[in-house]
């Protein structure tokens, strides 16, 4: 199964940007610390990232799959170049890739 349901932007403040998006819409928000917010909107996952080390330039679409090693491999066999190795964060683990046409996206696995 590989499908979108998260995207990740860049805030000047994930709690601004979650009690912006609960209130507006009522969506649940979960806080991961000061600098993350997720923003669940039915079926997809806004994350919010302040940490300037961590933001990403532009919205980050991140496609889930059942195989992280065998994404990598699709992705890199298909002309994508891995931007970031592959990381833990919580809930599962995520790599980097920027297709030919030169956007950046990421891939993410539930933890098993």
């Amino acid at each position: 199964m590989d499908e979108v349901d998260f995207a990740e932007f860049p805030s000047s403040s994930a709690a601004a940007s979650g009690r912006f998006f609960e209130r507006a819409f009522g969506w649940t928000v979960t806080p991961y610390g000061p600098d993350y917010t997720d923003v669940r909107a039915g079926g997809l996952t806004l994350g919010f990232q302040s940490d300037p080390a961590e933001r990403p330039r532009a919205p980050l679409v991140t496609i889930r799959t059942d195989d992280l090693v065998v994404a990598r491999t699709a992705v890199e066999a298909a002309g994508g170049v891995v931007t970031k190795e592959p990381f833990a964060f919580p809930g599962g683990r995520r790599f980097h890739f920027r297709e030919p046409g030169g956007s950046e996206l990421a891939v993410w696995s539930p933890e098993a």
